[in-house]
């Protein structure tokens, strides 16, 4: 299989990757995540790291069997998911599947920082964290078929006191047939 990672950060998700498929491609936005991914060590084959925008990819249009988009998705403007989703549709090759994972609004975090969007908060180190809900991820892959969907959370302990972290998870597939 083809897969494409999206925003491949320093690369800690490609060496498992890479471990169960052949063509590994991954991309950030950030020319230093991307360097900082390069310099890890990888199974071969390696994967090919490239600095690209999710809303604009240069890739070729059903190019990816699969695509992976963990803690990603979470980091744009509501706008902008809707852009890249329609840009991973044109990427999958029909029947392809897209691995989505972020943070719930189910999450101790939510509501902390300042409220850029409904359901986005920038904290202190600037960077802005959306958390999803069930029906907003549904809504968001209305174009995909969904094998499943689901919420893992834990208790993180944080100064003596467990917090819950959730994420939401997600597997959907593109039809088979392009409409």
């Amino acid at each position: 299989a083809t897969v494409l990672e999206l925003g491949c950060g320093n690369g800690k998700t490609l060496s498992g990757l890479c471990r169960q498929h052949q063509s590994i491609v991954a991309i950030d936005y950030s020319s230093h995540a991307a360097h900082l991914a390069r310099m890890r060590a990888y199974p071969e084959p390696g994967p090919e790291i490239v600095v690209a925008n999710a809303l604009n990819t240069p890739f070729c249009d059903h190019t990816f069997d699969a695509i992976t988009a963990c803690h990603m998705l979470g980091h744009c403007t509501a706008d902008s998911r809707i852009a890249i989703i329609n840009e991973l549709m044109r990427l999958l090759r029909p029947g392809g599947r897209i691995w989505f994972c972020d943070f719930s609004n189910r999450d101790f975090r939510f509501g902390s920082g300042r409220q850029a969007e409904p359901g986005t908060f920038v904290r202190g180190n600037g960077i802005a964290t959306h958390y999803f809900s069930e029906d907003e991820v549904r809504n968001l892959f209305s174009g995909f078929e969904t094998a499943f969907l689901r919420f893992d959370e834990w208790n993180l302990r944080v100064k003596g006191i467990d917090h819950l972290r959730s994420e939401i998870s997600a597997l959907f597939q593109k039809p088979p047939v392009d409409p």
